[in-house]
């Protein structure tokens, strides 16, 4: 027989048979013919893309200003996660005579990563605009976070990740290859952000969260995850009490730090709540959220009863996030550090993560401002990349 992860396995009193992982893909991901859309998912359906959405990438430090970058290199590393995705081992970038005693931020490398991304930030944010203006999408919210972690670097169809580590590395070269930005961080990391960052950053404790986030599909919306925030009630039993659509992606900057320790992902997106659903869809969201049942022993902490995790031909669980979270916050920042336990229904594949995440409130309040000056954005941006310098980018090496 078939293994079948724990996750999936129905609850000793039922009666029907155990299902295949084949069963608990969404129907429409094998029959449905996808619609057009103004928007570009990712194979999985989870990350949304604007058809203007910009991505780039860029070293800081890679040759020290001099052009010689023979002292950075690949360093293959393993990451359970990517490994069982491509069947290959991805690499970080790693600078060899790094100086690890020198706890100095050197000039103010923040104020040209400011120059350099404020044209496409700027760019994005007024395509946003114009689309939700245009669409009268009143319920559309901007957000611009900063992310911490590794960018891993991969093969590609033109560039061989095995040739490019025995050669002269430069930001051309490694600009073919694939990445992605991995954010989960060591517990010595998120726990110094919380004994010694947040006092020093000057924001206040703001809530602690315990949530489960539970992923829909839906036959209608293709190219769109729905996002079920719940939480659990006295009687054990989760209670839905927010419902989103998977937020669309309008750019995304990776940027490789040489000199530190993590990397730095800037990105800005914009979240669509669900308002005009009708009640009949409504209960069928709140009928599968019913069905869940609390169970610490599979990831993710929740499993449904076998043919549960179904509504109709329309509604099914593709993904599960359970989250504890603590969050600070002042007048232009908001500050997370998470745990994370998730299972994915189409990969049947779960992991746990502990992450930072900034959320830049100030930049994108000034920026919805009609008549904001540019040097006003720029400014503030300086003094957030500059923050995150300073607090955020020192880490001991993790990836091995």
């Amino acid at each position: 027989m078939a293994y079948i992860p724990p996750h999936k396995r129905h609850s000793k009193d039922a009666e029907s048979p155990t299902p295949t992982p084949e069963s608990l893909i969404p129907k429409f991901e094998r029959n449905v013919q996808l619609r057009a859309s103004n928007t570009k998912a990712d194979r999985s359906g989870r990350i949304i893309y604007s058809n203007y959405a910009i991505s780039r990438w860029f070293a800081v430090g890679l040759d020290d200003g001099n052009g010689d970058t023979s002292s950075v290199h690949l360093k293959p590393v393993s990451v359970e996660s990517v490994e069982r995705k491509t069947g290959e081992k991805p690499a970080i970038l790693v600078k060899s005579n790094l100086n690890k005693e020198n706890n100095e931020v050197k000039g103010s490398p923040w104020s040209s990563i400011a120059e350099n991304i404020l044209p496409d930030l700027l760019s994005s944010f007024e395509k946003v605009r114009a689309e939700t203006e245009c669409k009268d999408l009143k319920d559309v919210k901007p957000v611009m976070v900063a992310r911490f972690g590794k960018i891993l670097f991969q093969g590609s169809p033109s560039m061989n990740l095995g040739s490019v580590s025995k050669s002269c590395v430069t930001e051309t070269i490694l600009s073919k290859l694939r990445r992605t930005f991995y954010t989960s961080l060591p517990a010595a990391y998120t726990g110094n952000i919380m004994a010694e960052v947040v006092s020093k950053i000057g924001v206040d404790f703001a809530e602690v969260k315990d949530v489960f986030q539970v992923k829909l599909s839906d036959s209608t919306q293709p190219d769109s995850t729905i996002s079920c925030k719940c939480s659990v009630k006295d009687d054990k039993k989760l209670r839905l009490y927010k419902a989103k659509l998977s937020p669309v992606r309008d750019m995304f900057i990776d940027i490789s730090c040489l000199d530190m320790g993590l990397d730095l992902r800037l990105a800005l997106s914009h979240k669509r709540i669900l308002t005009s659903m009708t009640e009949d869809e409504m209960q069928s969201i709140k009928n599968l959220i019913d069905s869940a049942v609390l169970d610490p022993d599979v990831k993710g902490g929740l499993r449904w009863p076998f043919g549960k995790a179904t509504s109709g031909d329309r509604y099914s669980v593709v993904g599960i996030w359970h989250t504890m979270s603590t969050a600070y916050k002042n007048s232009s920042i908001r500050l997370k550090v998470r745990y994370a336990d998730r299972f994915d229904f189409i990969s049947t594949y779960g992991e746990d993560s502990k992450d930072v995440v900034l959320k830049l409130k100030g930049i994108v309040s000034g920026l919805l401002e009609q008549d904001v000056a540019t040097h006003a954005i720029s400014d503030m941006l300086k003094d957030n990349l500059s923050l995150i310098w300073r607090h955020f980018l020192r880490c001991e090496p993790f990836l091995t």
